[in-house]
């Protein structure tokens, strides 16, 4: 809380000193639609410099930055294609992520939407974002421009409060006057440096993380599970079953008005769920969950274990899931499940344990003293029941970040070597400048008349068909498609939240 003052000060300070800075160069100040822009010659001399210095290495990045435009605008129509499905036909997923597809990227989006897979997003992580990635995007775009002969009137800033960005003005009819190949490599740089600047940053961040913090437990959100046969459950919540099929099971809970009101461990509030009995064993599962498993029609449901872990109610339940850190077990610390994995082959089923847990909220630690169960499908070995489910991400954006936070495994919890909001802060920081910078880097190769992708498709068009008219037509067909496609995003939205 103490941050979000500090924060929030920033702003005003930061507001007030933009609203003095346009004040006293008012007359250096040109209205353009609903922003201002300040324009001026700083740093223009230094793009002249490296767009004539280094002319056969930027030949290199041009055809790069092409090659480059071009997948990240065919990725970005995938993407488009990827949230079309999720948000008009999957509203669970849409409730989960709660944002809209449009809104943009602005300061405690995460927390005005209560988005828990999001770190914090502050203002001074916005202002820092927005100056590196505009810098940088700008100054590629007039350098590739002055590589290719085209000159740069000015630089500056655009303003619309205490939102800025920054421009490089080019002579648009020496650039019109350039060949297909030029334009589209002019507009394509922007985005191939703020993709090169995206893979740094996500390098950066892992040599941060590797430096400032340590592995400091084993991460849990799921009890031990198994398969069972739909045919061979013969009792729900103590009513015994007469018709053991899909639809026999769903009416006896119905008719019943069975509810989960066994609460398991010391804890006493950690899951409500109902016992179940098959195949002469005991099983739990919440009834909801064992409800649209069979309305599934498949010939086996997937239930809880009886084992150490679900009957002492290791963990804790945040938003109606499992989580939980083990920390210690027998006085031996624990920093990942290969700890855990080898103090257990040194025990047998039967034998005593105890563990101690951290509530990753809280920090509060918990203490559990119990015998070991025995692992049902290898008899004679001891199990806790606990497991890790979701650890690595099967969509495309998934595998991309599972790529890019290599250094960093989903089932151990790791804390700062020292000085947590210190370490927080600067990891978020970096965090959020790789993501940002890659999030505009394909928001800006949309074929739309707003984003530099736009008038690339436009040039593409015209050179493959050779007619300008039809570059023309298609780029507006192709604009008003994407901009349909997104408002119904937004009514699929609407629909799930509300």
């Amino acid at each position: 809380m103490a941050f979000y003052i500090y924060d929030l000060t920033f702003l005003v300070l930061f507001s007030l000193g933009v609203g003095i800075f346009l004040w006293k160069r008012r007359k250096n100040l040109q209205r353009e639609g609903i922003m201002y822009l300040y324009r001026t010659k700083v740093g223009v001399r230094f793009i002249d410099y490296v767009g004539k210095k280094y002319k056969k290495t930027l030949k290199v990045f041009s055809y790069l930055a092409v090659i480059c435009g071009y997948f990240l605008m065919a990725a970005m129509l995938y993407f488009l294609y990827y949230l079309f499905k999720i948000y008009l036909f999957n509203p669970e997923i849409v409730r989960a992520i709660k944002i809209p597809p449009l809104m943009p990227l602005i300061p405690y989006l995460p927390s005005l939407f209560k988005v828990s897979f999001l770190p914090p997003f502050y203002f001074t992580y916005w202002i820092v974002a927005i100056a590196v990635i505009a810098i940088f995007h700008e100054f590629a775009h007039g350098i590739i421009a002055k590589k290719n002969g085209v000159r740069i009137k000015t630089t500056g800033f655009g303003f619309l409060g205490p939102f800025l960005a920054a421009f490089v003005e080019p002579d648009e009819k020496q650039m019109q006057k350039k060949s297909k190949f030029q334009q589209i490599s002019i507009l394509s740089a922007g985005v191939f440096t703020n993709l090169i600047l995206a893979i740094l940053f996500f390098l950066l961040l892992a040599g941060f993380f590797i430096l400032a913090y340590q592995p400091a437990g084993a991460m849990f959100n799921t009890y031990v599970t198994g398969a069972v046969a739909i045919g061979s459950i013969t009792m729900i919540g103590g009513q015994e079953i007469n018709n053991p099929t899909n639809q026999g099971l769903i009416d006896l809970i119905e008719e019943n008005n069975l509810t989960d009101d066994l609460s398991l461990g010391i804890n006493g509030d950690t899951l409500k769920l109902t016992k179940i009995q098959a195949n002469e064993k005991d099983y739990f599962m919440s009834l909801d969950v064992l409800k649209q498993q069979l309305e599934l029609d498949k010939i086996e449901v997937t239930l809880y274990e009886d084992l150490p872990a679900i009957n002492q109610g290791l963990g804790n339940v945040v938003d109606n899931k499992l989580r939980g850190i083990i920390v210690e077990a027998d006085n031996q610390k624990i920093n990942s499940h290969e700890d855990l994995s080898n103090l257990l082959t040194s025990l047998s089923p039967g034998d005593k344990i105890t563990l101690t847990t951290k509530n990753e909220e809280t920090l509060d630690l918990d203490n559990y003293e119990f015998e070991l169960g025995e692992n049902p499908n290898e008899k004679g070995k001891p199990m806790i029941g606990i497991g890790y489910a979701g650890g690595q991400r099967q969509t495309i954006i998934g595998k991309i970040l599972n790529f890019f936070m290599f250094y960093k495994k989903p089932t151990i919890h790791y804390e700062a070597r020292f000085n947590v909001e210190i370490i927080i802060f600067i990891y978020n920081l970096i965090w959020w400048l790789a993501l940002i910078n890659f999030s505009v880097a394909l928001i800006n190769m949309w074929p739309v008349a707003i984003f530099d992708g736009g008038r690339m498709f436009m040039l593409t068009m015209w050179g493959i068909t050779g007619s300008e008219k039809f570059g023309k037509i298609a780029f507006k067909v192709v604009t008003y498609i994407i901009l349909g496609a997104l408002l119904l995003l937004m009514i699929g939205w609407f629909g799930a939240i509300f």
